[in-house]
């Protein structure tokens, strides 16, 4: 009998605490890149730049934790997956180092501050767009024969996996409009108390449209929502849901400053609790488990050692510089 936490069980839970890090501490960020032109360039721009240019780059740690452990942890699966999504995967890539420079060079070329604006909003929307389709390609499933990936170039592009990328651009806006909610005032703040209103009900009802299709996506993923006795389980998830959305529609009209973000935080957590439902014990949806597509216990083991003792790391000079550069933000360069 498998035990209920061995090693590729664990290594499973531990990419997928990277991946939702990397949402919680990038989403915001990126949100920020798709909201740009909402502001006014100039004090406005500048502000929602500062929020987060103490801490940018170092968010991305954790898609390379995520990605690295999917390769190290479960190699098979990474050969099957890489394949499959390479387009949207080396689109997300080289968005994320356009936008990157763009950030850096805003600052320096005041000159030409409005095509780094452009890139950096670009970057942002194509990166955010290409983690949603990945996401909605893996979760429809991929075409496997022979332990490889046997499908074609554009299976990747498909409604449903266009639905999730929009789903994600929305999500990430709400996330970037609720964080500088959160930490600027002014104009910056008011802006982005319009903004938020708006996208929170978008947001809902995309949150609502993936769920109702991922479980007819196909056979597995209905019984595993609705199967008797785990439906007593699965249906606190959409109940959550629904509190956290009340909750969040409650506190922009009320114009709360911190509750909106932790409960978008919140609605993308049961989301991934929702993904999870849908695909355990699969790393390949119906086609590799995690423990078919596991690299050998020792390499798990040994890997596991270092895993202890980067990731408390991480976490600490993470919230070492969130707490040093803690409370509202000025419009003034960080340069």
């Amino acid at each position: 009998m498998t035990p209920l936490l061995d090693l590729p069980t664990l290594w499973a839970f531990i990419i997928a605490f990277a991946v939702f890090a990397y949402v919680v501490m990038d989403g915001f960020d990126l949100g920020i890149g798709i909201l740009f032109p909402f502001f006014a360039p100039g004090p406005e721009r500048d502000s929602a730049m500062n929020s987060v240019a103490p801490v940018w780059d170092g968010n991305e740690t954790w898609l390379v934790l995520g990605g690295g452990g999917l390769m190290a942890a479960f190699p098979l699966a990474y050969a099957i997956i890489l394949p499959a999504l390479y387009a949207p995967i080396i689109a997300m890539v080289l968005a994320l180092i356009f936008r990157g420079v763009a950030f850096e060079f805003r600052w320096r070329d005041p000159g030409h501050r409005r095509y780094w604006d452009f890139a950096f909003t670009t970057g942002s929307l194509v990166a955010t767009l290409a983690q949603g389709i990945t996401l909605g390609a893996l979760l429809q499933g991929i075409v496997v024969e022979e332990r490889s990936y046997a499908g074609g170039w554009w299976d990747w592009l498909t409604p449903f996996s266009l639905l999730v990328g929009v789903s994600l651009v929305i999500g990430y806006a709400l996330l970037g409009a609720t964080w500088l909610i959160m930490k600027t005032e002014g104009a910056v703040q008011s802006h982005s108390f319009r903004l938020a209103v708006k996208l929170a009900p978008a947001l809902i009802v995309c949150i609502g449209a993936v769920s109702a299709v991922t479980p007819f996506l196909n056979g597995a993923y209905y019984e595993r929502w609705f199967d008797w006795p785990q439906v007593l389980f699965t249906a606190q998830v959409p109940l959550l849901v629904g509190l956290c959305s009340g909750m969040l529609l409650v506190g922009l009209v009320r114009r709360w400053e911190y509750w909106p973000f932790l409960l978008t935080l919140s609605l993308f957590g049961l989301c991934l609790i929702g993904l999870g439902i849908s695909m355990f014990p699969y790393v390949v949806p119906n086609a590799v488990t995690i423990h078919e597509a596991a690299t050998p216990q020792v390499s798990l083991r040994f890997m596991l050692v270092g895993a202890s003792v980067l990731i408390p790391t991480i976490l600490a000079y993470t919230g070492y510089a969130y707490w040093v550069f803690r409370g509202k933000t000025g419009h003034e360069g960080y340069h």
